[in-house]
C-alpha cells in the first residue's frame, strides 16, 4: 500500500485555480525546453521514499480541505544556491479532483496513509457534486448537507 504526502496549496483558491496553476508551469516549462513534470520545492526530505514512490500522490489541501491530488514520481533532495538543503517533489502534471474532505491547517507536509486518502471523484460524480462551482460545495458541505 502507497504512502501520499499531503500539503497545504497556498494561493490556489479552488482545484481550478491549481490545474490553471501547473498549466502555465508546464506550458513555460516546454517554452524552456524542460521535462513535462510539475515540481514542488519544500525545505524538508521524507525519509520514507521507497513507500511514497511506489504509488504514492500529493495530496493538497485548498481552502480548508483536502481537494486535489498529484502523482508523485520522483523526490529529489538538494541544496540550494545558499547551501540549503531542500527537496523537490517532481509529479505527473494532472491534478486529479477528490472527494473533499476538511482539513485543519499545518506547516509543512504530512505524511498521509493511503487508508485516510478520499477517494478520486468517479466520472459519475463528475456531474454532480464535482461539477458544482467549488463555492457553492463548501457552503452545503459546512450547512450538512453533503
Amino acid at each position: 500500500m502507497p504512502l501520499h504526502l499531503i500539503k497545504l496549496c497556498v494561493g490556489c483558491d479552488s482545484v481550478k485555480d491549481l490545474k490553471e496553476w501547473v498549466a502555465e508551469r508546464m506550458k513555460a516549462a516546454r517554452k524552456k525546453g524542460l521535462p513535462a513534470h510539475h515540481t514542488h520545492v519544500t525545505r524538508m526530505t521524507p525519509k520514507r521514499i521507497e513507500e511514497i514512490l511506489a504509488g504514492g500522490s500529493l495530496y493538497w489541501v485548498i481552502r480548508g480541505e483536502i481537494a486535489a491530488r498529484e502523482k508523485l514520481i520522483a523526490i529529489e533532495p538538494f541544496r540550494d544556491k545558499d547551501g540549503i538543503g531542500r527537496c523537490r517533489l517532481v509529479m505527473q502534471p494532472k491534478v486529479i479532483p477528490v472527494s473533499p474532505r476538511p482539513m485543519r491547517p499545518f506547516q509543512g507536509w504530512r505524511y498521509f496513509d493511503a487508508d485516510a486518502a478520499p477517494p478520486d471523484f468517479s466520472r459519475s460524480a463528475a456531474l454532480g457534486v464535482a461539477a458544482m462551482p467549488e463555492p457553492m460545495r463548501r457552503e452545503l458541505r459546512d450547512l450538512g448537507l453533503l
